[in-house]
């Protein structure tokens, strides 16, 4: 079997042990099914102002992003979808050789319009504010849950 690739940009390292713990789960269960890269982008200094910050973080994700990267951004203000809406999306896309489905993840606070813009589609996990290593972890879950509804595996219920 010919494991599909997948690409995770985000701003700063998981840093409590519990979002790490959770993303090495994820990642560990998904091994089988998805080769997923993560790259970190260091999040901009704590001293700047929240624009600053924002624009500085975006830069540093977009100089991340590659040309054959089918960009997915993370926002609380795109699309939601279900998991089995989720899970078509993420196949159909996946089945494009020629593009590598990329998510994007902002820092705390979320992602510059540049960055928004360059995307190809824009999804939500709804409207309610998520810390960004939470975020990241329902993510991996996410594509967890896609990848076993795609492979009639007993996750979903």
């Amino acid at each position: 079997m010919v494991l599909k690739n997948l690409r995770i940009v985000a701003v700063g390292a998981l840093r409590s042990p519990h979002w790490k713990a959770a993303a090495i789960y994820y990642l560990e269960r998904l091994r089988y099914w998805r080769r997923i890269h993560e790259h970190v982008v260091k999040d901009a200094e704590p001293r700047l102002p929240e624009a600053g910050r924002v624009q500085l973080e975006g830069q540093r994700l977009l100089q991340a992003v590659r040309a054959d990267d089918y960009l997915i951004c993370l926002d609380e203000c795109g699309k939601s979808m279900s998991s089995q809406e989720f899970a078509a999306f993420l196949n159909e896309i996946s089945e494009n050789t020629s593009r590598t489905p990329c998510f994007v993840l902002g820092g705390p606070f979320g992602l510059a319009g540049m960055v928004r813009s360059q995307a190809r589609v824009v999804l939500s996990f709804g409207p309610m504010t998520l810390p960004h290593e939470l975020a990241r972890v329902l993510l991996l879950e996410q594509v967890y849950r896609a990848e076993a509804l795609l492979h009639r595996i007993p996750y979903h219920h």
